[in-house]
């Protein structure tokens, strides 16, 4: 780990991972991620429960072949030993009808038995930057 104590690499591909329709389509996966006790603020406003995410996504029609999202200015910072702090603006380009989105995202992982769990994640849409 560097000096912070933070392995901005590791949390950089959890955060990726979760981006990718095979994931998202995949129960156990996405489980796997998320803590028990998980909250999301949604980027509409809505607030999920680790089971409310996990019926949400199951319902949802696996999506076509689109982009994933560029992610800038990755940051994470060790809150504690064993809680991070992520924060990170996501870009979904334009596809097919879908326009462009810029959101902010933040995330707290708590690593749980030897294992890093998402325990809060925030999305706050903002305009697209000029």
């Amino acid at each position: 780990m560097p000096e912070s104590g933070v392995d901005i690499d590791l949390f950089r591909r959890l955060e990726q991972v979760l981006h990718r329709p095979e994931v998202r389509s995949s129960h156990d996966a996405v489980s796997a991620l998320l803590a028990e006790d998980f909250r999301e603020f949604g980027r509409s406003g809505t607030i999920y429960d680790k089971a409310t995410v996990l019926e949400a996504l199951a319902q949802k029609a696996p999506a076509a072949a689109s982009p994933l999202p560029v992610i800038l200015d990755f940051a994470a910072q060790a809150l504690a030993p064993d809680i991070v702090l992520v924060t990170y603006r996501s870009i979904n380009h334009a596809h097919g009808d879908d326009p462009e989105r810029s959101t902010l995202r933040s995330s707290i992982w708590q690593q749980v038995g030897g294992s890093w769990l998402m325990l809060f994640h925030q999305g706050t849409p903002v305009p697209p930057r000029a």
